[in-house]
């Protein structure tokens, strides 16, 4: 009987595992990100997913490193340019994290003419030559279909490198080569 359980148990699981994705991000709060000045919010899902590279030549792969990082990005964003906070939703990092930027349901300052409609994301490194590792690749997956699953991302979204939405080289070439392999590229 107690083996009948267990396997009950198990078939349970197995079928229900694909339906409840479940990821981590770390919040904020573990990268002493500074208050956002005036953050805008987004009402409902949204169309389209941007990915960036954050053009960092090294990367990082430590919690360390990551978080300063991240850290100068905000400080960069907030100063020189004049964005309200970091300009990205969510950070990919070579420590196989995701990062909190300003999170779901906040417009971002990332992508002219999409933050408004838009989860910006960004690895942390250069990708022309190089492909972010596996995990950062799967940890963007996995993100992008928690957002659809918690109702922030449209199911029939669009996904794009920053450079279609206006001129740049981000998200580097190697890594622009890579999205558009996954279903919901779109060349526009």
């Amino acid at each position: 009987m107690q083996r009948q359980q267990k396997l009950l148990c198990f078939v349970i699981l197995a079928i229900a595992l694909p339906a409840c994705l479940a990821i981590t991000i770390q919040p904020r709060s573990s990268w002493n990100a500074a208050a956002a000045r005036s953050p805008a919010r987004i009402p409902g899902k949204v169309d389209y997913v941007i990915i960036h590279h954050s053009d960092n030549p090294n990367g990082c792969s430590t919690s360390a490193d990551c978080k300063r990082l991240i850290k100068n990005i905000q400080s960069d964003h907030k100063g020189r340019r004049k964005f309200s906070d970091i300009g990205y939703n969510f950070i990919i990092a070579g420590d196989g994290n995701i990062y909190e930027g300003r999170g779901f349901g906040l417009q971002g300052s990332h992508a002219p003419n999409y933050n408004r409609n838009s989860i910006g994301i960004v690895f942390i490194g250069n990708f022309d030559n190089t492909t972010p590792s596996q995990t950062m690749l799967q940890n963007a997956k996995d993100l992008m279909a928690h957002a659809v699953q918690q109702g922030y991302l449209k199911d029939d979204y669009t996904l794009l490198g920053h450079r279609q939405t206006k001129a740049t080289a981000c998200p580097g070439q190697r890594l622009y080569d890579e999205i558009k392999t996954w279903p919901h590229w779109k060349s526009l």
